[in-house]
């Protein structure tokens, strides 16, 4: 994903794309870091969750997770001791 411009504002402010947002995980109040590498300016996001870990935490799976932990709370889930016995739980 290359050649997205951008200008740099008052105050050294930049925009980053939506596109390049989105494709790095970074969302509003994220941090980053930023060096100069050979005369460009390399920006990394710094996440507490490694990015192709992320989608475990956005709302959507966290929702599900949360339900999931509900219905074996409330007993209606089956556990099973290996993955033979789940899928011989199937011919059942």
């Amino acid at each position: 994903m290359s050649g997205v411009r951008g200008i740099v504002r008052g105050r050294g402010q930049v925009t980053i794309p939506a596109e390049l947002r989105e494709a790095a995980h970074i969302e509003e109040g994220d941090p980053i870091d930023m060096e100069l590498v050979d005369g460009a300016i390399v920006i990394r996001p710094l996440k507490a969750v490694d990015a192709s870990q992320a989608w475990f935490w956005t709302k959507e799976w966290q929702a599900g997770e949360r339900e999931a932990e509900a219905d074996a709370a409330a007993g209606r889930v089956e556990f099973f001791g290996s993955s033979e016995d789940f899928l011989a739980s199937f011919d059942k």
